[in-house]
């Protein structure tokens, strides 16, 4: 049997995480979702219904479907995505812009921005995507929380290519999520994550 989240955790990283401690930002979204939301081994992925991802802890503010959550950083659906598997990846702490991380913060962001795409690409079938980052409300940066946008680019012979002929960089149509898609999805991310993460390492073991 894998280990718990619990488990592979480190007691340093456990003990960061205290949920009666109010939001950095308590009017940002993000901070909130950070606040409810603690870190888990994303080798070791908590089970479909456990507490760790329970998207009904955030709701009606609203649900999240959470994909990745480290110590530093986490991930989650976006609310009103451009496209189906539309993902924020945020530094846990509250970094107003990307100028504001710190040298570990900026690391961990690396080390998941590709492991995150690589699972989105297996759990959507989507092979194109784009990696979006806005610094400021004029670089349409909506919440002053650092988050990097990952949006799967359907091929655009696609039923629906008026709808993504005009949503590059970040722009165009967008639709609330839909939840009962959101939870099926997401625990397929996360799956996907771990066989990742799994590769990575046994990779980098290969290269010593």
């Amino acid at each position: 049997m894998a280990p718990s989240s619990s488990d592979r955790l480190s007691p340093d990283a456990q003990a960061a995480f205290d949920p009666g401690v109010l939001p950095e930002d308590a009017s940002c979204p993000f901070c909130r979702i950070v606040h409810v939301y603690p870190p888990y081994d994303p080798s070791a992925p908590p089970a479909p219904g456990s507490d760790v991802i329970n998207p009904e802890a955030t709701a009606p503010d609203p649900q999240a479907f959470v994909v990745l959550s480290t110590p530093l950083v986490i991930a989650f659906m976006d609310i009103m995505p451009l496209s189906q598997g539309h993902m924020l990846l945020c530094a846990r702490a509250h970094r107003p812009k990307l100028s504001d991380v710190t040298p570990a913060e900026s690391l961990e962001l690396g080390r998941y921005l590709p492991i995150l795409s690589s699972a989105l690409v297996q759990a959507t079938g989507i092979k194109d995507w784009n990696v979006v980052q806005n610094n400021g409300a004029a670089a349409a940066q909506v919440v002053p929380h650092i988050h990097f946008h990952i949006i799967p680019r359907p091929d655009l012979k696609d039923a629906r290519r008026e709808r993504f002929t005009s949503t590059m960089f970040g722009r165009g149509q967008r639709q609330e999520l839909d939840e009962e898609e959101a939870a099926p999805l997401a625990e397929k991310v996360r799956q996907a994550v771990a066989v990742a993460v799994g590769l990575r390492e046994s990779h980098s073991e290969h290269k010593l």
